[in-house]
């Protein structure tokens, strides 16, 4: 029983241990409901991400996925948010935001089927910077 339990923390410490950063460099999104299972997994695997390029449409789900702590943003990232399609999934792509994301939003005049850009410098309001 205990040689089962060591290995079973051994398991789980090698886990932790390999968390991975995801980079993101040209990413334009596809079915929410995949970005939302990958991130959630990589989120509680504790993932870090980098983003480096464009994270357009579905990909932008992960600002409501990993604490703020665990995203750094490069002078190249863009976050690119839109209505979606089918509009019927808009509510649910709305509430992966956190409010002071959905309140940049709102102030930009709401999401639409037009893209709505959040680059340098706003995006340092929300993300910090990675280090090199």
């Amino acid at each position: 029983m205990r040689c089962w339990i060591a290995a079973v923390l051994a398991l789980l410490a090698s886990a932790t241990a390999r968390a991975e950063t995801v980079v993101i460099t040209s990413d334009y999104g596809g079915l929410l409901v995949a970005y939302e299972m990958k991130w959630q997994k990589l989120a509680a695997e504790g993932a870090t991400v980098r983003v480096a390029g464009p994270c357009l449409s579905a990909c932008t789900a992960l600002v409501g996925y990993f604490p703020r702590k665990s995203i750094c943003v490069t002078p190249q990232a863009t976050f690119g948010f839109h209505q979606a399609f089918p509009p019927f999934i808009t509510p649910q792509l709305w509430k992966d935001y956190p409010p002071d994301i959905q309140k940049w939003i709102t102030d930009k005049g709401g999401l639409t089927y037009q893209v709505m850009w959040m680059q340098a410098p706003d995006i340092f309001k929300f993300f910090k910077k990675c280090s090199t």
